[in-house]
């Protein structure tokens, strides 16, 4: 239940804190005095959009709480732990509506709107006062059906098949799209191939290429500038190599009279050893330098053939060979897309079959569901004031034209939701044939069948917490009495909290509050003030008779509450 509601700075509420009872809490007050203020701060705790406009007037930001006390936290502790949210007996769910945005918290510990909108969705469930009229469009009609927790695990076990088989759909569309677009290129590709591989293209032929050039182009410099480097070594008289080895001689002898020499000994020995050997390496070398004008031609050929391939691919040679291995791949995949698309179909026919059963199995609980929820509902609405009432959930196979579901060998059509046109059909009067809902009840019908199927829902989903904004659309008198009776039994099972206008609904309250506003320092504010029993009786009597209460008029009220409240 929701143990105490907190606003603060919201819309004409600078600040109130209402604490609510168990049982069945009643708000009424006249046009315009701030309850739809009221169920607009509730909306924004439970997640739902709030616009910055809610902001009280000179305020940077809007402030709406609710402490709800929980017996059960299972159906959400997975939510909370993924969260870092400590469960706690006590949940308190805030919301703040600032400029700059939205910011929420469950337990003072920050979470995306998203999850305390599922949060909220498992402690409270608010009916709005056109929310009835979701009932009037069939494509809501399923859910009403699904809101009953046996049919979760199989609709969730649908959808992990439904979307796998999508999935494979999806991958054969789009083989089937490339076999098209592939079969416009076939013949480019293989003339790519053929003038591709001809080339006989190499990663680093380039380089090889610039380096072998290079050396075959200056061969001539090559061999005259080695050939001095040997003359100078050893050719001649001197030379490099005789001078140091007379340099070391000498060294030699002073190195005996001196010691201090014997360091450059040695450093001249390196010397002439590594002349030696680079002498030795030139003389090798030149022997094998190559004057060779053909090989010379052959490669400069070569250099213009990979200049011309990449100039008309726009690709380096790298990528050149990269990409004929991809259009080799898609040859190869052209050669065998009948067997992929073949494997794929396959696949997928096998997976359809698999989505037909989980369908129908579906199909009948939600079957199974209807027919328990039918007779529920005209139970309910017999205790509405409707006695003869028949109410009725059909589902029937969504038909297709053509599709991979077959359901006893005729294609339905499929979505993530089933494969299930469900809708709901109403008698109120005896001997009529139930029709659609939507074309022939009233709005009070509409109300009182949105009322039934809440009743039945809270019993199903275990809600803390049910709230009503005017759901006595469209009733009036000995209706509303059954109404709010049936509200007052309903909160044996949940907390209640409704706005309405209606007296006999209101004298029905186990506790009842006035929504008003009223001027304080030059400012209109909303203000909810819990009634006492007196103000409860004054309060019905102004429903009944307007603003000039009369003794007779406290009488009757007091009658209704009395009548009222003793048959609960």
């Amino acid at each position: 239940m929701i143990k105490t509601l907190y606003i603060k700075d919201f819309a004409l509420i600078d600040e109130l804190e209402v604490p609510f009872e168990s049982g069945l809490n009643i708000l009424t007050g006249q046009t315009g005095a701030g309850k739809s203020i009221i169920i607009g701060a509730l909306n924004m705790i439970l997640g739902e959009r709030a616009d910055t406009e809610v902001i009280r007037q000179g305020k940077d930001k809007a402030i709406a709480e609710a402490i709800i006390e929980v017996e059960n936290g299972e159906p959400f502790s997975g939510l909370l732990e993924e969260n870092a949210v400590e469960f706690r007996k006590e949940m308190i769910l805030r919301r703040e509506i600032r400029d700059s945005g939205s910011r929420a918290f469950i337990n003072d510990t920050p979470v995306t709107i998203s999850v305390l909108k599922q949060v909220g969705d498992y402690l409270v469930d608010l009916h709005g006062q056109h929310d009835h009229q979701l009932l009037l469009k069939e494509e809501n009609h399923q859910s009403v059906v699904d809101a009953f927790g046996e049919v979760k695990p199989y609709l969730e076990t649908y959808r992990e098949a439904y979307t796998e088989m999508k999935e494979l759909h999806r991958q054969l569309r789009g083989l089937r799209k490339r076999e098209s677009e592939l079969e416009e290129k076939l013949e480019l590709y293989r003339f790519q191939v053929k003038e591709l591989e001809e080339a006989q293209l190499e990663p680093h032929e380039e380089e090889e290429l610039e380096t072998e050039m290079n050396l075959l182009d200056n061969a001539e410099e090559l061999d005259q500038k080695a050939g001095a480097v040997v003359e100078l070594g050893n050719g001649g008289e001197p030379n490099v190599v005789d001078l140091l080895s007379n340099m070391k001689l000498l060294l030699e002898d002073i190195a005996r009279i001196e010691p201090e020499f014997e360091t450059y000994l040695e450093e001249i020995t390196t010397a002439r050893i590594s002349i030696q050997e680079m002498v030795s390496f030139t003389e090798r070398y030149r022997s094998g330098i190559e004057f060779n004008q053909q090989r010379l031609d052959e490669l400069r050929q070569r250099q213009s053939e990979l200049n011309r391939l990449q100039k008309k691919y726009n690709r380096t040679i790298p990528k050149l060979i990269e990409y004929l291995n991809e259009i080799k791949n898609e040859l190869s995949l052209a050669e065998n897309f009948d067997l992929e698309i073949q494997n794929l179909e396959e696949q997928l026919q096998e997976k359809a079959e698999e989505v037909a059963g989980l369908a129908k199995d579906l199909h009948n609980k939600r079957i199974q569901v209807g027919k328990r929820l039918s007779t529920s509902i005209v139970n309910e609405l017999e205790n509405l004031g409707i006695p003869n009432a028949r109410f009725e959930v059909r589902v029937d196979w969504k038909k297709a034209e053509k599709g991979w579901v077959k359901i006893d060998g005729l294609p339905v059509e499929c979505t993530e939701d089933g494969c299930d046109d469900i809708s709901l059909f109403i008698s109120t009067n005896k001997g009529e044939e139930p029709k659609p809902l939507a074309k022939i009840a009233s709005g009070g019908e509409i109300s009182r069948v949105m009322l039934a199927l809440k009743s039945i829902l809270a019993k199903e989903q275990s809600l803390p917490v049910m709230i009503f904004d005017e759901i006595d659309t469209g009733i009036s008198g000995e209706v509303s009495e059954k109404v709010g009776r049936k509200m007052r039994r309903l909160s044996e099972q949940c907390q209640i909290i409704a706005i309405t206008h209606q007296p006999q609904i209101a004298s029905q309250a186990h506790k009842h509050y006035r929504v008003q506003k009223v001027e304080e320092e030059n400012r209109t504010v909303t203000r909810i003030i819990p009634l006492t029993n007196d103000e409860h009786i004054t309060e019905v009597a102004s429903l009944m008779s307007g603003e000039d209460i009369t003794d007779a008029a406290l009488k009757s009220a007091q009658e209704l509450i009395d009548k009222n409240t003793s048959k609960n």
